[in-house]
């Protein structure tokens, strides 16, 4: 079976970090971190700058060791000395080229760097990475997204398992993130290859994750997979009417809490009150306050990541 029909499945996760802790002299980087990223998966590893996601990443590359803790890759326990795992593992964090030479000249010089005799690994990336229509181009006249791919590709040159992506969308526009996404998918869905990919940005990368896991201060503090992540979002219930403290009394009245938007809305804070906003309007009806407004409103990827965090909108990344 060739490398580019086989899909690698395997019951041994992926990625095993378990129970790591990293100090650099006081300063604790990580905390307890654990956990399991399985063969095929594309895991998004979500966190504000200084969360802990590159010293994560560097441990995983056996760059750094940790205080204390294990990590296996591939059933494998991480250690510089192991090349038969390195063989294994793709790792990509900035693309570099040769900006004069061809995207087929970068590659053939990543696999000679690599070690590999075989000249078709170039052509078997190329096809993998969907690169064949660019193959004569040169690197700097590639846009952004392929030269993003000519990175992968890259990375990708020795066909490795595991493919470690740091930041690789930031900067990108909507076009560039769906063409990595459509990319990331067909690398995991039709390769068997698992990708751990890092960022700050939870909008971008919940459009190329199949599962996100949420660092802050060192801390795994959420794991949630992608088409579960709607059900995660909280919804309020907001009103607006033309006498605001006559309003706001009927509120009282009922039992509802509430609190003041930035643009002079009312928003209900009761769990659950978004879940019937036709209870809500016809009160206020009954009460002679008709609301001028009354709408539910899901909270966006942003609010979730600050809110599951327990920071507040406007910190700077």
């Amino acid at each position: 079976m060739s490398i580019l029909s086989k899909k690698r499945i395997g019951s041994t996760p992926a990625i095993q970090i378990d129970g790591v802790h990293k100090k650099f002299g006081d300063y604790t980087v990580l905390n307890n971190l654990s956990l399991e990223v399985s063969r095929g998966e594309i895991f998004g590893f979500l966190g504000l700058n200084g969360a802990g996601k590159t010293t994560t990443i560097k441990m995983l590359l056996s760059m750094i060791k940790p205080t204390s803790g294990k990590l296996y890759m591939l059933g494998e326990k991480v250690d510089a000395g192991n090349s038969k795992l390195w063989s294994k593992v793709g790792y990509l964090e900035e693309a570099t080229f040769y900006p004069d030479l061809t995207v087929t000249e970068n590659l053939d010089i990543a696999r000679r760097m690599q070690g590999l005799p075989d000249k078709d690994a170039v052509h078997q990336v190329i096809y993998k990475l969907g690169l064949e229509p660019h193959k004569k181009k040169k690197a700097k006249h590639l846009s952004l997204g392929n030269k993003q791919r000519l990175g992968l590709a890259k990375a990708m040159i020795h066909n490795p398992e595991i493919l470690i992506l740091d930041e690789p969308i930031n900067g990108l526009d909507p076009a560039g993130v769906a063409e990595i996404r459509n990319m990331l998918y067909n690398l995991a869905n039709n390769f068997g290859i698992t990708v751990f990919i890092s960022s700050h940005l939870l909008e971008e990368l919940s459009k190329v994750s199949t599962r996100i896991g949420i660092i802050h201060s060192g801390q795994l503090v959420k794991e949630v997979a992608m088409d579960k992540l709607e059900q995660s979002l909280e919804k309020s219930l907001v009103v607006n009417g033309r006498n605001k403290p006559a309003l706001k009394k009927v509120l009282e009245e009922h039992g509802y809490a509430f609190e003041d938007t930035p643009d002079g809305s009312i928003k209900l804070t009761n769990e659950h009150a978004a879940d019937h906003p036709e209870r809500l309007a016809e009160l206020l009806v009954q009460s002679n306050q008709p609301p001028t407004s009354l709408r539910v409103i899901t909270e966006d990827l942003e609010g979730y990541f600050l809110r599951t965090i327990g920071v507040n909108r406007g910190i700077k990344r």
